[in-house]
């Protein structure tokens, strides 16, 4: 992949991660002249609207790399091409859904040390390429909805450990760290869980929606730091 050329006045916003963050985002350098598809239908999208519709003389410029299916391991395969090449000066991760769910399923998950492992190695080379990016680690999360209701104890007890994981990574690299859990067993006060989640991981418009506010209520100002 061709090295992104840093503009000036521009300042770079990318969201990464697996299907939470893909959005059913239109991938492919062939296909980055349709605007109306690079930034998916979820919680990425909805961030772009408000900060991009807010400030629109900041030139902010936003970009979704989420990749559905991918663990951790996976992200970091790929991070030079689709993180480092693209010198963001906000960097949000959300990951560990997939780590859970295919350790559950054939072990191939990354297990919590190795997870905080790799985490820590892509902040570090993402801080390495550029000294001053701020970073944005969301909690991965569960509920009790769907194909979830069967297994939802197993998936709380994997997912713990990556949750705090998360958090512990966060404290460590100075990174701002959005809440996710909490909130929408919150949220089970007002509806029910397929309200927010229809399968368990994959939020509905709605759950995007609280994704989007509780980014924007913890890293909605951190642009302004670059």
């Amino acid at each position: 992949m061709e090295e992104k050329k840093a503009e000036p006045g521009k300042k770079v916003i990318l969201f990464q991660g697996d299907s939470i963050t893909d959005g059913g985002r239109l991938r492919g350098k062939e296909n980055e002249w349709d605007l109306n598809h690079q930034m998916g239908h979820g919680y990425a999208f909805l961030i772009n609207c408000i900060l991009g519709t807010k400030y629109p003389g900041e030139h902010l410029e936003f970009y979704n790399r989420g990749l559905s299916g991918n663990r951790i391991a996976d992200l970091y395969g790929r991070w030079k091409e689709d993180c480092l090449c693209m010198k963001p000066d906000v960097l949000s991760i959300m990951v560990g859904a997939n780590d859970c769910g295919f350790t559950l399923q054939d072990h191939t998950g990354s297990e919590p040390e190795r997870f905080e492992k790799i985490y820590q190695l892509l902040l570090e080379e993402a801080r390495e390429a550029n000294p001053g990016i701020r970073l944005v680690l969301c909690e991965p999360f569960t509920l009790p909805s769907g194909v979830r209701k069967t297994d939802y104890e197993d998936w709380k007890r994997v997912l713990a450990p990556l949750q705090e994981k998360t958090r512990r990574v966060a404290e460590r690299n100075g990174a701002v760290f959005v809440p996710l859990q909490e909130r929408f067993l919150e949220l089970l006060q007002v509806r029910e869980a397929e309200y927010w989640i229809w399968d368990g991981i994959h939020p509905t418009v709605c759950g995007h929606q609280v994704i989007a506010e509780q980014w924007l209520k913890y890293a909605g100002e951190l642009w302004r730091e670059v």
